[in-house]
């Protein structure tokens, strides 16, 4: 699972590297550093964790991106809209590259209150799906209905920000 993901990144830009960490990042086994998503899989707790910290590289501008570290604070922007817009991005990436829901939004969630994602997304209520529009990256079930050929959320019109 962890190299199907780290595929897909590379795949749309963003950048990826192995490296072996230190214990106390923020998600076992996955830090930003200046932009770039490093992994130590030997630490990695949930491999659908890396969706979701790239979901925040991949939502922010370009002009910050490489400037990034572990917190992916974005200056001007509310963290809470860009949160709930990260994991609309990955729950859509995971379907993208053929993973489970249960695979991005694992056990790990629960302990952060988060446990009814797999019940809304299921049922097509999509949590940060906004965010994405607001974004250029995605499109409502009815904005996609006005326009022919593209497909409403959880497909993508891009995958990352520019």
């Amino acid at each position: 699972m962890t190299r199907k993901i780290a595929g897909f990144l590379q795949e749309i830009g963003l950048k990826i590297e192995a490296e072996e960490l230190e214990d106390g990042t923020f998600l076992p086994g996955i830090l930003i550093r200046s932009g770039v998503m490093i992994v130590d899989e030997t630490k990695l707790k949930y491999p659908g964790d890396l969706l979701h910290e790239a979901g925040h590289l991949a939502l922010a501008p370009p002009e910050l991106r490489p400037f990034l570290d572990d917190k992916v604070e974005l200056p001007g922007f509310d963290m809470n809209k860009v949160e709930a817009g990260t994991i609309a991005w990955s729950y859509a990436a995971g379907l993208h590259i053929g993973l489970r829901p249960e695979d991005v939004f694992h056990a790990g969630y629960a302990s952060e209150g988060l446990s009814g994602l797999l019940t809304n997304y299921s049922l097509g209520v999509y949590l940060g799906a906004n965010v994405l529009e607001e974004s250029g990256m995605a499109v409502s079930g009815l904005a996609a209905a006005r326009l022919p050929g593209v497909e409403p959320y959880p497909k993508m019109l891009k995958w990352v920000r520019d």
